[in-house]
């Protein structure tokens, strides 16, 4: 069950939603801006939760109530989940269907009736101007909640009939905290998983729970340690494997990057308590004693280069192997 003691790190914002509760000036729309995986929907259903709790103290919910229960299996009537026809866009058709022709029928049960959009950068221009309709002379008792992680792709108008609250990266320490705390992950695969997250509680979160994330780290290890060794068709061939993997080659690229940021500070500070693969620290110590300062950052620099190509649709078999043959030469 959603509460917003639940949310780690985010105090502004919660701080906002509470204060909103509180003094009973909830505005008709937000707009929840974050990057994926971050807690947004989380943070949605802590409000409408609270919003809609029959016996609610200090704006947190009861959890027990009528609504509260109703709320846990997501099936309160009066909150509503948009689910688009079509996973890749919402169309205008799904605006007008579940929200503009509902949105006239009063709430069931409670005082207000909530409409979450998830994936709201999904949004047509034209399901953008058909929601811009209702934002404008929406009911007293409505709310939409709008979450995306994209604010660029949204009309003007849409954007300044919205109040937006944009969540902020998370301390690496308190990320830690949670893991370690309310997940029982141990202390050196928890900072792997915060190095990672870059301050996204949801993701680290995910990366702690994966196995695969445990499987790609470990076979991307073993690639940067045996490379020098390897044949080009060898590299060929590990280029293959990593396409077959389902995740995220961003993550993927940024074990790399760890990696040559790691063996970077052992090479100029000798000290591992800053790493965050210092279970290999006698890999990272061999060849950060082996590697010229000038070649690690060029290889950083090369990964950067990936990135950028991959981002604009390069062929991903090209970039990784001229990535690979950077990092086998230096």
């Amino acid at each position: 069950m959603p509460y917003f003691r639940d949310i780690v790190g985010q105090e502004q914002l919660k701080e906002h939603l509470m204060n909103a509760i509180k003094q009973d000036k909830v505005s008709h729309a937000y707009m929840i801006i974050g990057e994926r995986n971050c807690g947004k929907e989380f943070m949605a259903k802590a409000f409408a939760q609270s919003l809609l709790c029959e016996n609610r103290q200090d704006s947190e919910p009861c959890g027990e109530c009528h609504s509260c229960i109703q709320m846990e299996s997501l099936n309160h009537p009066d909150v509503k989940f948009l689910l688009p026809d079509k996973p890749t866009v919402i169309g205008v058709d799904d605006i007008r269907e579940q929200i503009n022709n509902d949105i006239a029928i009063k709430p069931y049960q409670g005082p207000k009736k909530i409409y979450i959009i998830n994936n709201g950068e999904l949004m047509t221009v034209q399901a953008q101007n058909a929601l811009l309709k209702t934002l404008e002379e929406p009911p007293e008792y409505a709310v939409i909640i709008i979450l995306t992680n994209n604010v660029d792709v949204f009309l003007p108008t849409v954007l300044s009939r919205c109040i937006q609250l944009s969540f902020k990266p998370v301390k690496d320490e308190l990320i830690q905290e949670f893991l370690m705390k309310e997940m029982q992950i141990p202390d050196y695969k928890a900072a792997i998983c915060v190095a990672f997250a870059r301050g996204n509680v949801g993701k680290a979160r995910l990366l702690a729970k994966s196995e695969e994330f445990d499987k790609v780290k470990d076979e991307a290890l073993s690639l940067l340690k045996n490379i020098d060794d390897m044949e080009v068709n060898e590299i060929v061939a590990a280029i293959k494997k990593i396409n077959e993997y389902k995740f995220d080659v961003n993550d993927y690229l940024d074990i790399f990057s760890i990696w040559y940021r790691d063996m970077l500070l052992f090479k100029a500070t000798h000290d591992a308590n800053g790493l965050v693969f210092r279970e290999e620290l006698q890999y990272i110590r061999r060849a950060a004693d082996k590697s010229a300062y000038e070649g690690i950052e060029t290889i950083i620099d090369a990964l950067e280069k990936c990135k950028q190509r991959l981002k604009a649709n390069v062929n991903f078999d090209l970039s990784m192997e001229l990535l690979l043959l950077t990092i086998k030469e230096n």
